[in-house]
């Protein structure tokens, strides 16, 4: 008689096992804290207003931060906190299914994929500046204006030690 056993774990091990386990890979993308809420609310994110290109280049597994350097889209009052923080959990970009009004741009569909956000609070940047290899270099702010960059899996993990609840 075989006793083996095969056990599917319930979703919310899955997530808690995901949260413990250090990624391969890690991302930051810059969004407004305001973007960052509604993305880890619905589940996924999109960057650099809705483009395939960067989306594409994440892999399942992947972590990914959310860097905000305001509270809304166009304010000049900095909040330079980091805002939200998951694992990348689809295989493919896929594109949204609402239309999104970029007022005078138009309108378009967004790439996005789905990310697994975990239960976070936002951290400012001065109280992990001196922990993250990111900011080590003299302009590292420079790579932010691009929207998304490569992050380590070191400096995922103390965003992700200081941002837990």
């Amino acid at each position: 008689m075989n006793s083996h056993q095969t056990v599917i774990p319930l979703e919310s091990e899955e997530a808690a096992r995901r949260e413990t386990v250090a990624p391969e890979r890690a991302w930051l993308g810059v969004v407004s804290a305001e973007h960052a809420r509604h993305a880890s609310r619905h589940g996924w994110i999109q960057l650099n207003h809705g483009a395939r290109h960067n989306v594409a280049r994440l892999r399942r597994g992947d972590g990914f931060v959310f860097y905000s350097p305001t509270e809304c889209r166009g304010e000049r009052t900095r909040l330079r906190a980091f805002t939200a923080l998951g694992t990348v959990v689809d295989d493919e970009p896929h594109l949204a299914d609402e239309v999104v009004d970029m007022g005078a741009r138009g309108t378009l569909r967004p790439w996005r994929r789905t990310v697994d956000f975990a239960a976070v609070h936002a951290v400012a940047l001065h109280t992990v500046t001196h922990e993250l290899a990111l900011t080590r270099e003299r302009n590292w702010g420079y790579g932010l204006r691009f929207g998304f960059l490569p992050l380590t899996v070191a400096d995922f993990e103390v965003l992700r030690g200081a941002m837990r609840r």
